[in-house]
């Protein structure tokens, strides 16, 4: 680890300027970071910072140790082909795109001899900053030192966790991954009861925002856990227990759980799609 970073960002989009912003200057040089992006406005932002950039895959890619492939799922697999003649047998290739096992990622990049250098990542957009949580599964060539250098990389914008078959990746898609989307809908309806009951916008966002950033940081940091943290909230007879009693008779819990089954699902069925390709 005490050898600097050279690191290939195919795709130069939000989560790979979240990462380089917590490496560069600290882990990693500005002119030993390449990226590769069709967008000229997205390659002047990245040559501004120092970093060398190309409109496609090309010969710069050897040099670098370490591939972050951030590109769209759709575009995965002729991302991988252009950037196949530049793997080496040391290149460290960690993709960020959802719905695409490490399998067939392995074979796009490898063709006849799948690419297993390979770690398998699923960031959420608190990532952007340094809030994320990251799911990370590696493929059976991944040592020590490479898990070592992808801590390094998501530890700088956020946490991260290991797991060790894709279908864990899906479940973890399913919490983190699409999670934040249900807590936004969550304060988009704290927002909107508040406004009916006559606060103004404004008022209702500062309410909203702070009580579900200041409950989070209480569930993290309490000993105790959300049940017990929600009967502590709970008088009998009062207004939180007269609220909760609406959640349990609309079934809040069932269709949590179903909507996190139905992201699991479409996870599984992507995959699918995409081997298919």
């Amino acid at each position: 680890m005490n050898q600097e970073l050279t690191l290939a960002f195919i795709g130069g989009g939000n989560m790979a300027n979240a990462l380089a912003s917590g490496l560069i200057g600290k882990r990693c040089a500005a002119s030993k970071v390449h990226v590769v992006d069709p967008h000229e406005e997205t390659r002047q932002k990245w040559t501004e910072k120092g970093c060398s950039t190309a409109a496609q895959a090309d010969a710069a890619l050897s040099g670098q140790r370490v591939w972050v492939l951030a590109v769209k799922p759709q575009n995965m697999r002729e991302v991988a082909r252009q950037c196949r003649p530049y793997l080496h047998p040391d290149t460290l290739v960690i993709s960020i795109a959802a719905g695409i096992t490490s399998q067939t990622l392995g074979q796009w990049l490898g063709g006849d001899k799948p690419w297993a250098r390979l770690v398998r990542c699923m960031p959420n957009t608190p990532a952007l900053i340094g809030a994320g949580i990251t799911g990370l599964l590696a493929g059976p060539q991944v040592d020590e030192q490479d898990k070592a250098v992808t801590e390094l990389l998501f530890k700088s914008v956020g946490q991260f966790a290991w797991f060790e078959i894709d279908d864990q990746l899906d479940a973890v898609t399913a919490v983190s991954g699409s999670g934040p989307a249900y807590v936004f809908l969550f304060i988009e309806a704290l927002i909107q009861g508040a406004t009916q009951l006559g606060l103004s916008p404004e008022q209702a966002r500062k309410l909203a925002l702070a009580t579900v950033a200041g409950a989070t940081e209480l569930a993290a940091l309490s000993p105790d856990s959300p049940a017990t943290l929600r009967e502590r909230v709970t008088s009998k007879g009062g207004t939180t227990a007269a609220a909760l009693q609406v959640f349990e008779q609309q079934g809040w819990a069932a269709t949590v759980q179903a909507a996190m089954q139905a992201a699991y699902v479409r996870a599984g069925q992507l995959a699918a799609e995409s081997a298919q390709q």
